[in-house]
């Protein structure tokens, strides 16, 4: 038997192998305007991040100003891309299939982007009404308030929750909230997680071994 009631899942990176095809995206953009950074920049600074940080950090690196447009130009392009290439992590599916306890989806996305990406990759239909937006509340990573919501509505305490993250921010936040972190480190190039988690796994199979 589990020690948990419940698990609280982050989006990209961990439901939806969207992290690469974002911030290539990103990348592009950022230097149409002169940033000369390049995806391993995006993976060390971008990952995990609220848009508008990842926008300030771009401010730094370019000589003009950021045109007003960009962030909807980067959802319409980054959409475009995700429908394209979009796959889910691999293993998530089936994991997800089998998964006794009640789970949810806590991201720094907005809902319209999660409910995007998981209905490409074929996921949305486990997450109806269990879908909480860092965007809902205006309160992100790494803040622990999108876990805390999403315990609470889940009908949990923090303690009975375990959080699957991959970034350092998820991580930070829900380890402010009172939660068990499981690390997904498959992309964890700098091994930023080790040592600061609950956990650590590389392979999505291996989680309900875990559980």
């Amino acid at each position: 038997m589990s020690k948990y009631k419940c698990v609280i899942f982050d989006c990209d990176g961990v439901l939806v192998d969207s992290e690469p095809i974002g911030n290539q995206t990103l990348v592009d953009m950022a230097n149409d305007l002169g940033a000369e950074i390049d995806l391993g920049f995006a993976m060390n600074h971008f990952k995990g991040s609220h848009f508008k940080d990842c926008v300030n950090i771009i401010s730094t690196l370019v000589k003009q100003p950021i045109p007003e447009t960009f962030e909807n130009e980067y959802r319409t392009r980054s959409l475009e891309e995700f429908e394209k290439h979009l796959k889910p992590i691999e293993g998530v599916t089936q994991v997800i299939e089998q998964l006794q306890l009640p789970f949810c989806v806590a991201s720094s996305g907005m809902e319209s982007k999660m409910r995007f990406n998981l209905n490409v990759v074929g996921l949305l239909p486990y997450f109806e009404n269990k879908l909480f937006s860092c965007y809902a509340i205006q309160k992100f990573k790494p803040e622990p308030d999108v876990f805390l919501w999403a315990a609470k509505t889940m009908g949990f305490q923090p303690h009975e929750c375990v959080v699957v993250e991959d970034s350092l921010l998820g991580v930070k936040g829900a380890l402010a909230g009172g939660f068990d972190v499981f690390g997904f480190t498959a992309h964890d190039y700098n091994n930023e997680l080790e040592g600061i988690v609950t956990k650590t796994f590389n392979d999505m199979r291996q989680l309900l071994k875990m559980l």
